[in-house]
């Protein structure tokens, strides 16, 4: 019964530690970003990386969640004779949780994985030792140029995936299943406004952030050659993940307060 209660707590008092380091990696970012911009290559690297070579992955996502959408709620819907309702229906689904929610969990596993083993390759490697002995700041070389892209262009992608989504929705509805299109267009504008977009955009961009900062400090606090950074990597996708999930209820309530 004991060892239970110990392995509860050094659970949780891992789970404290981890994200102590990564507010601090935060700060240590921010303080660095203060006084110079990350070096542009590695900038435009990361964001070509994170941005352009992820756009497949997020359209692909985008426009099935929304044909999935759209085709169980006019099952729901027709019953009721109101099948005009599947556009905001959907456009809200995606706008405000299910397109930034998706867009960074199909992210962590796409980027945040390569981010994580990258890095713990060098870790491992001694490579990121081998700055600090050139005078090169880790964290402002390696770190801050992927957090500050994946901030920037997580909300953008999550624009895409919902664009694709409501599109391939919307086209699935009027032109497969026979509903009125006028009708939906119509209470869809009844029924979003800017700050939708506002609370969608904001919560993918605290997404990316988060999944930087997470994969980042997994990756380079690694040790234990190919099997930490296997295990490293593992672990920085599961905890972003449920990062994402728990902090998607805390942004639901917060930006909730503002309507």
């Amino acid at each position: 019964m004991l060892g239970i209660f110990q392995k509860t707590g050094a659970f949780f008092t891992g789970m404290l530690q981890d994200i102590g380091q990564v507010a601090l990696l935060f700060v240590h970012i921010i303080k660095g970003l203060r006084k110079s911009l990350p070096p542009w290559r590695v900038l435009v690297k990361q964001s070509y990386f994170i941005g352009v070579e992820s756009l497949p992955v997020i359209l692909t996502t985008g426009a099935f969640v929304g044909m999935v959408l759209a085709y169980e709620a006019y099952g729901q819907l027709s019953r009721l004779g109101v099948t005009s309702w599947i556009g905001p229906l959907v456009t809200n689904s995606l706008v405000l949780q299910l397109g930034p929610v998706l867009s960074g969990v199909m992210l962590a596993g796409r980027v945040g994985s390569a981010m994580t083993a990258e890095l713990g390759t060098m870790a491992v490697t001694e490579q990121i030792d081998a700055l600090k002995t050139m005078g090169i700041n880790p964290v402002n070389y390696l770190a801050a140029p992927r957090v500050l892209a994946a901030t920037l262009l997580c909300p953008l992608l999550t624009g895409f995936a919902i664009l694709f989504g409501v599109f391939a929705g919307y086209n699935l509805c009027i032109y497969g299943l026979g509903v009125n299109a006028h009708y939906m267009w119509q209470h869809t504008k009844e029924f979003l406004d800017a700050f939708d977009f506002f609370q969608g955009l904001t919560k993918a961009s605290v997404f990316g952030c988060v999944m930087a900062l997470i994969c980042c400090h997994k990756g380079m606090t690694t040790r234990g050659g190919a099997e930490g950074v296997g295990k490293s990597t593992t672990a920085s996708n599961v905890e972003t993940c449920i990062s994402i999930l728990v902090l998607n209820l805390f942004l639901t309530m917060l930006l909730s307060l503002f309507i």
